[in-house]
């Protein structure tokens, strides 16, 4: 899952210098704020807020910056500059702000900065702050855990509290939006400026800034070619072959359709993409008929048979009409409705295809999802994978239980969490935060019929448990009620943790207190209820409950000092016989609770991997999402040869919340991987991941080996090793984690183009890639086994798919509103001359020298100055990030 492996690979580096300034508050139902002074008003306070500017800088990320403590130590050094227009002498404020990365120490006399809860931090003076002088900037210096490689880290609505006054959140500290891309700016994030100390992470770090000559070297071997989409599908189909002297068929006219026993609304979605891109049905249209398919092809295949008299499509199924119909889709040019005469054949090569969405961390749209599943119809994936529950939010209204979205579905100042949980991710002090929301039974209802209309299975997914804060304080608030009104037995029918627990531990997000106790019979009543309250209302959609993740993620050293969990640990008869073993019997118990519903349990890998097999249904599907670099393939071999169904989630390639680009002005997370590029996803071999070391560098540019063979213990047993023979996984499956991203529009942007080659992937198996070796192998990036031929189909592949998608693709994503994210320009300048080229040929590009106007780039021109770069989207209207040519 998001962010764990961190734990593993990179907090184990972690110094032990002793913090000055930084301390842990632990939460209790008093704040230590003085009373505010009877001359402070509420006026005055927004005044102070709306006039202080803060700037946030990241100073360096080299191991320098953490002092005498060693070059080992992963850290890095920035700054709160505070800078008031008014003075304001007053001792009893504190700011509260978003640090997603927790401090080491604080270098500042004046000021003291605490630990709250997660990524909450609070800012205090001390005995020393002599208070603020107009004009005048006080900074706040400090050391941080680990790294911040982009302006994203700098969370935003830092609020000031002064007691007996509204929280005011302060004015700098919001988010803009750029008027031409339409992202988000942080005005209060000083940029980045040098990559030396900035952006790289040691003298190791071979990782370059994605700058516009670099952009200019990665594209260089992509030429526009038009032609090359003209008959070019997405995913590419299994068998193609075009009909020689044969013409094609003009769509201009519409068309019009012999259904023969299939259903209009198993294909509607399917008709209604084709009146997006201008083609409506129509008595006078060419004919599309629909017939049996009369040989055996996986589910969802289909034959497309196109001549200059009609279309004719046949399948065995719902989803292989309408991919038949997505096919012919995708062979339009908008501009031109005319397609050539071929014959098609093509099934999946994966079963699950599938797009995770994180709606718990910050919540996105009915809306958004609605428009996910239209285009994940389109390039036919039928997998969403919609996370609605983990610390910072439970998104979905269960009948029964009204406390998880009346508290757990918001954000705000409320220390006691009575009515809201508290601020993360720089969501504020407001509960009307565009991040807060949940889907009503109704929403959800209308998801899955929009789904299942597509031929796409929902998977609910609340986070177990461990990441399950906002449902722990939801049911909190719940006991609090209930006891007030004298119902002990109500108030711990559904009680998530044992209050006599005095067990210490912090997960990956840094909380004390986000992990379900697993000793109690009423956090299985809780899980029952919740999953049977889910149940019902895939009934009432009429699409059944068939998988349901229950994530089985879990907090190392959770439950050791609960007395419920030593009374369980003595009289116990599951077989837990040590306390290691309390999470595997969490897993365990609740997937056989599901397999008797007859619903698969799902999880992450990791959590996964503590069970023991012989406790597990057979029927299991595990997510992998460890690092191929970090041997992230040998649990992938191991889960998969247990007969699990094992789908790909490898975040170094499939985690789209990870940036783009090397770039810290890129969005996203980056702890696995800091270049997602829509190439670096085209290039995975996913039958084979070990062998992606031939290719791929780890997080740091650097190359890496994977060992693929055979390895046993000094008993003869199995460590590790390659798959069995014949066993293959069953798919893959983008990922969108959302704590750096807030808006719709900024989902979008990380999402597509990406998704398009998610679905190249899962769909269709590419003749480059390297056969999986089943007596194993070892790969780096001498070994051979990806030969030159492959690499230049890899090569001659992309430019085809990168041309279908900058001369006919990105429009279509245009016409349905789908924001996705425009490319930087690659440039260089020589001898005067300006020469650029973008990822996707096809797309404008615009240059501008020294400010001025900008200018539409046609070829090499004649440049002196400072020369700006952008890219226009493909129906004209939004812009790319800007480039500086060096």
């Amino acid at each position: 899952m998001n962010n764990k492996l961190v734990a593993v690979a990179v907090m184990l580096g972690l110094g032990s210098m002793a913090c000055t300034k930084t301390t842990t508050e632990p939460q209790s139902n008093a704040e230590t704020e003085q009373q505010v002074s009877a001359s402070l008003t509420q006026s005055q306070l927004q005044q102070f807020a709306d006039n202080l500017k803060v700037t946030y800088t990241t100073v360096t990320n080299y191991p320098e910056a953490c002092g005498n403590s060693g070059t080992n130590d992963r850290c890095f050094k920035a700054q709160i500059a505070l800078t008031p227009e008014v003075d304001f002498e007053q001792h009893n404020w504190a700011i509260y702000y978003s640090q997603m990365r927790p401090l080491k120490q604080v270098l500042s006399s004046e000021f003291a900065i605490t630990h709250i809860k997660g990524d909450l931090h609070k800012i205090t003076p001390t005995e020393q702050f002599s208070g603020f002088k107009q004009g005048q900037t006080q900074n706040i210096d400090f050391i941080g855990q680990l790294w911040q490689l982009a302006e994203t880290d700098a969370m935003p609505n830092y609020y000031i509290v002064v007691e007996g006054l509204q929280p005011v959140v302060i004015k700098s500290t919001m988010l803009g939006k750029d008027p031409e891309t339409g992202m988000e700016t942080r005005p209060y994030a000083t940029a980045f400026t040098d990559a030396a100390t900035q952006y790289k992470r040691s003298d190791t770090d071979l990782l370059k800034w994605a700058t516009a000559e670099k952009v200019f070297l990665d594209n260089q071997d992509v030429k526009d070619d038009a032609n090359l989409a003209v008959n070019s599908i997405i995913p590419t189909p299994k068998k193609q072959v075009l009909s020689a002297h044969k013409a094609g068929v003009s769509l201009a006219n519409g068309y019009q359709l012999s259904l023969g026993t299939v259903k209009r609304a198993s294909v509607v979605a399917a008709l209604e993409r084709l009146q997006r891109l201008g083609i409506q049905q129509s008595e006078k249209g060419t004919r599309i008929e629909f017939e049996p398919l009369s040989k055996a092809l996986a589910a969802g295949g289909y034959q497309l048979d196109i001549s200059a008299d009609n279309i004719t499509i046949k399948a065995a199924d719902d989803a292989g009409f309408s991919y038949g119909l997505a096919s012919l889709a995708s062979l339009i040019d908008v501009d031109n409705l005319v397609v050539d005469a071929m014959q098609i054949e093509d099934e999946p090569r994966y079963e699950f295809r599938g797009m995770h969405v994180d709606v718990a961390r910050n919540f996105h749209s009915k809306q958004f999802i609605l428009d996910l599943l239209d285009q994940m119809a389109a390039y036919k994936l039928n997998a969403l994978h919609l996370h609605m529950g983990d610390d910072e939010g439970w998104r979905l209204e269960i009948d029964g239980l009204p406390e998880l979205t009346e508290v757990g579905s918001k954000r705000c100042h409320d220390l006691q969490e009575d009515h809201c949980l508290l601020p993360q991710l720089g969501s504020g002090p407001n509960a009307d935060s565009e991040v807060n929301g949940y889907y009503t039974k109704a929403d959800y209802i209308e998801i899955l019929k929009y789904a299942g209309a597509r031929q796409i299975e929902v998977i609910p997914s609340m986070d177990m448990p461990g990441h399950s804060r906002a449902a722990i304080k939801s049911m909190e608030a719940r006991y609090r009620k209930l006891m007030a009104k004298g119902d002990e037995a109500a108030a711990n029918e559904y009680r998530l943790v044992d209050p006599q627990d005095t067990t210490e531990y912090s997960s990956i997000q840094y909380y004390d207190d986000n992990t379900l106790n697993v000793c109690m019979e009423s956090t299985y009543h809780f899980v029952d209820k919740v999953v049977n309250e889910i149940e019902k209302l895939h009934q009432q959609a009429g699409q059944a409950l068939k998988t349901y993740h229950i994530g089985a993620d879990e907090t190392a050293g959770a439950w050791i000092e609960s007395p419920v969990c030593k009374a369980f640990l003595a009289n116990n008869d599951k077989g837990v016989t040590n306390e290691s073993q309390y999470g595997a019997y969490f897993i365990e118990r609740v997937a056989n609770s599901l397999a008797a519903k007859g619903i698969e349990a799902a999880g992450w890998s990791d959590g996964m991997s503590h069970t023991n097999p012989q406790n597990m249904p057979q029927e299991s599907q595990t997510n992998i999402w460890d690092i191929v670099s970090h041997g992230g393939y040998k649990r992938a071999h191991e889960q998969a040869n247990l007969g699990w169904d094992t789908v790909l989630s490898n975040p170094e390639v499939l985690y789209f919340d990870f940036p783009y680009a090397a770039d810290p002005k890129e969005h996203g997370y980056y702890w696995g991987h800091r270049n997602s590029s829509e190439r670096h996803i085209y290039s995975m071999m996913p039958d084979n991941l070990p062998a992606n070391a031939e290719q791929w560098t780890t997080i740091e540019g650097r190359p890496f080996e994977a060992d693929d063979t055979l390895k046993l213990d000094e008993e003869g047993n199995r460590i590790s090793g390659p798959l069995n023979e014949g066993i293959k996984f069953s798919g893959i499956q983008g990922q969108l984690w959302s704590e750096t991203i807030r808006s719709d529009d900024v989902v979008e942007y990380m999402v597509f183009p990406r998704l398009l080659v998610l679905a190249e992937r899962a769909w269709h198996q590419a003749d480059w890639e390297v056969p999986y070796q089943y007596k194993g192998a070892v790969y780096n990036q001498q070994s051979g086994y990806f030969t030159d031929e492959m690499r230049a189909k890899q090569a001659v592949q992309w430019q085809t798919f990168a041309n279908t998608l900058g001369h006919k693709e990105l429009v279509k994503l245009d016409k349905a509103g789908i924001a996705y994210r425009v490319p930087t320009v690659g440039a260089h300048i020589h001898e005067g001359l300006l020469y650029t080229n973008v990822t996707y040929p096809g797309l404008q590009i615009q240059y501008r020298v020294n400010g001025g106007q900008w200018q539409t780039y046609l070829e090499k021109v004649k440049v002196e100055g400072k020369v700006e770069v952008r890219a226009v989207a493909a129906d004209g209207k939004r812009k790319g990030r800007t480039l500086v040519v060096n």
